[in-house]
């Protein structure tokens, strides 16, 4: 498994490298030993997964960049002079870069992969005003146009590992790079825990999804699973409960996980079936999803439940572990920010998933990266008149 390949690098090559691993709080994720991310960086550069998963072919790879020393020598590069460091290029980012360069801000937005984020995991966009039935790539390669027409400076695959406070400014490292600013927004997101079972990946967006209020419209009437036990888990079957003509909660525990009133309110909803002390072992379709194969682990027989959707509910967390000696975040590592998106550090912004919300969606996002923008701006500008 590409997993157990990742840990093995990570143990021959120690600090050369860094090992992007997450192992989701869940029955679910504990059962399987489920990671959301298994990204390999060297000096801060995403490595693509066809070299890393090959041992030979990576340790010549490493020998190439390192030497025998088996030590990166590369000079640190400074980037100064910039208003706004923006950190992610989801749809919070790209907004915040748009908002920013309008403003004549001289902004970088730096992007650990490609851009999009989790809005490219869903085929189509329904709910976003003025956008209707079209792909989440055609929405996102409209934003980057856009951003990059008022002269926003856009670079991927720059995974950004730490932000330092040097006076009024902010340094942001991305490897072996510095770029200094004024303001920075953080719009890194949040990943969803996956199932880690096969065909999970080819099948997303083709009846496996993670987020009910995003794709429930695609079911109605027809036959859904979810997978979870927590109060995301059973509110993900509750308003799909809404669209869909039967849900199916499927949790490898015997009892839910989630609040007493959401438990009371979804078992007395008739369109909610429960399958308890069950696991998905795999998805049947080809194209599109035709059903899940589940095993009773409590008679260890399986069987075949015919459903067209997938709801995968066992956690998600945010891209923020190099934030937690920087800004206030609360008991799941999202950002805590007010109204304006100011963070706790007088500069530094959050918008999107990665904040503290209640409502993760691609409006949302947009609305929150606007504001984040804004903010920056007038408190670039109060600095100068102070200055």
């Amino acid at each position: 498994m590409a997993l157990e390949a990742a840990k093995k690098i990570k143990e021959k090559f120690g600090e050369l490298i860094f090992l992007e691993e997450y192992l989701t709080d869940s029955d679910e994720g504990r059962a399987f030993n489920v990671t959301t991310s298994s990204n390999i960086f060297v000096n801060g550069q995403l490595v693509a997964m066809g070299i890393w998963l090959d041992q030979d072919k990576f340790t010549k790879y490493i020998q190439e960049i390192v030497g025998e020393t088996k030590q990166i020598k590369k000079d640190v590069v400074r980037h100064a002079g910039y208003d706004v460091v923006i950190i992610g290029g989801g749809p919070a980012g790209l907004t915040a870069g748009i908002y920013c360069a309008r403003a004549r801000l001289k902004t970088v937005l730096l992007d650990g992969a490609g851009l999009g984020g989790q809005v490219m995991t869903t085929d189509n966009i329904e709910n976003y005003p003025g956008f209707v039935g079209a792909g989440s790539g055609e929405l996102i390669k409209n934003m980057e146009g856009q951003a990059r027409r008022f002269g926003l400076e856009i670079q991927t695959f720059k995974r950004v590992n730490q932000i330092q406070l040097t006076g009024s400014d902010k340094e942001v490292r991305a490897g072996d790079e510095i770029y200094s600013a004024k303001a920075v927004i953080l719009a890194t997101g949040l990943k969803t825990a996956e199932l880690g079972i096969p065909r999970e990946t080819e099948l997303r967006g083709q009846g496996v999804s993670y987020c009910a209020v995003c794709d429930a419209n695609y079911f109605i009437g027809k036959r859904v699973a979810v997978v979870g036990g927590g109060d995301t888990a059973v509110e993900e079957a509750l308003y799909l409960s809404k669209f869909a003509s039967q849900v199916y909660l499927i949790h490898r525990r015997n009892e839910l996980r989630a609040a007493k009133i959401l438990q009371e309110t979804a078992f007395q909803n008739e369109k909610i079936s429960f399958l308890l002390s069950h696991i998905i072992q795999g998805l049947v379709g080809s194209n599109f999803l035709e059903g899940v194969k589940v095993q009773n682990l409590e008679t260890g027989d399986t069987s075949r439940l015919e459903v067209d959707g997938l709801f995968i509910a066992i956690g998600s967390r945010p891209h923020t572990s190099f934030l937690k000696d920087i800004v206030a975040l609360d008991e799941h590592g999202h950002v805590i920010v007010n109204d304006k998106m100011q963070t706790s550090v007088p500069g530094i912004y959050a918008a999107g998933d990665i904040r503290v919300t209640p409502l993760r969606q691609v409006s949302t996002a947009v609305g929150d990266g606007a504001i984040a923008a804004i903010s920056a701006e007038r408190y670039i500008t109060e600095n100068r008149k102070e200055e």
